[in-house]
């Protein structure tokens, strides 16, 4: 299993350094990295939404024997799911290697980093699709804006901080 995941690493590490000597000039590997891995989890999140919403959940609200899930955030929890662990594997592995924090604590950290992005995005999605009234993918997009701001931040001094030099 080691052995895959080293090839797994080596492989996105690969394809998005090829990438960087166009963006050399105007930002560190650090940034490029978190902006190119986060970019493609982000974008699996608004897939994963889309779909989901549109043709799993086909816009209907889902009825559990103890709760009603509006179709938006029933997409949004669906989503969820695949990029956390997508999300965590790529900040750890790709973006913040430097880091000396133990595996275990990290996850912890980065689960509070991504739950408090988690109440970001639902809140958000309320306020914009049931206040507003704005189309659940729109929403879902402006909506990441927000939350890619929050999480950067919080992972770069909170969950992946390099160690003092």
């Amino acid at each position: 299993m080691l052995n895959l995941h080293e090839h797994i690493r080596a492989f996105v590490l690969a394809v998005v350094d090829f990438f960087y000597p166009v963006f050399k000039k105007i930002m560190p590997l650090q940034t490029y990295r978190y902006a190119a891995c986060g970019g493609f989890n982000t974008s699996l999140d608004i897939l994963l939404f889309f779909v989901s919403y549109n043709y799993i959940f086909q816009k209907q609200t889902l009825h559990l024997p103890f709760i009603a899930i509006s179709a938006h955030i029933a997409a949004f929890l669906a989503a969820f799911v695949v990029t956390f662990p997508t999300g965590f594997y790529l900040s750890r592995y790709v973006v913040f290697q430097e880091t000396s924090v133990a595996k275990r604590k990290q996850l912890s950290k980065y689960f509070l980093v991504v739950l408090g992005c988690f109440f970001l995005n639902y809140i958000f999605l309320k306020i914009f699709v049931e206040v507003f009234g704005w189309y659940p993918t729109a929403s879902k997009i402006v909506t990441t804006f927000f939350v890619v701001a929050f999480s950067y931040f919080s992972q770069k001094n909170f969950t992946f901080k390099a160690p003092a030099a």
